[in-house]
C-alpha cells in the first residue's frame, strides 16, 4: 500500500516511522493498513484540529495510542524525554508520530535523531525544515541559539 500523502505534512523517516500533521479518522485507517501499530500524539486534546477521541479511534484499529501533550509555546525536557521513552518502548514496532500540523513532531525528531540515532545533523535539520524553521522557545528546545530571536518560518503559511 502507498503512503497515504493526503495528510497534513506527511513525512516518511524509514520504513518503519512517518510523521504527519492530525490526522483524520479515515486517515488513521489508512496509516493502520500500512502495518503502523503504534500512534504518538504531541498535541492536545483541546487543538482545535484535534480528534473528538483520536484514543478511542486508534484502539479501534487496534493500534496503541500513546498522548504526550506539548503546550506549542512551552516545550519541555520532560515533554522530549517521554517521547525518548515512548520511541524505546516501540522498540522495532511500525509507528506513526503526529501532531496539529508536524512542526512540534519534526523539532522532537531533530533532537532525537541527533542526540540518539547519531543522524547527521544536516540531514535532520533537512527533514525539520521541510516543515518549519523553529524560532524562539523551539529554536532553544532544539538548541539553536542563533534562532531563538527570531520569528518560525513555516514551509507553508496554510498550517
Amino acid at each position: 500500500m502507498a503512503d497515504p500523502v493526503d495528510i497534513l505534512n506527511w513525512r516518511r523517516l524509514d520504513d518503519r516511522i512517518t510523521t504527519s500533521g492530525q490526522p483524520s479518522e479515515a486517515q488513521l485507517a489508512a496509516v493502520s493498513a500500512l502495518g503502523v501499530s503504534r500512534v504518538i500524539n504531541l498535541a492536545l486534546h483541546t487543538h482545535e484540529r484535534a480528534l473528538a477521541d483520536e484514543a478511542a479511534t486508534v484502539a479501534g484499529l487496534g493500534m496503541t495510542y500513546v498522548h504526550i501533550p506539548v503546550e506549542f509555546g512551552a516545550p519541555t525536557e520532560a515533554d522530549y524525554q517521554r517521547f525518548c521513552a515512548a520511541m524505546a518502548e516501540a522498540e522495532d514496532a511500525p509507528l506513526h508520530v503526529h501532531c496539529a500540523v508536524n512542526a512540534r513532531v519534526t523539532a522532537f525528531f531533530y533532537r532525537y535523531q541527533t542526540e540518539v540515532l547519531g543522524i547527521p545533523e544536516p540531514a535532520a535539520r533537512a527533514m525539520l525544515e521541510s516543515v518549519w524553521r523553529p524560532g524562539g522557545v523551539w529554536a532553544k528546545f532544539i538548541g539553536d541559539a542563533a534562532g531563538v530571536d527570531r520569528q518560525h518560518q513555516y514551509a507553508r503559511r496554510d498550517y
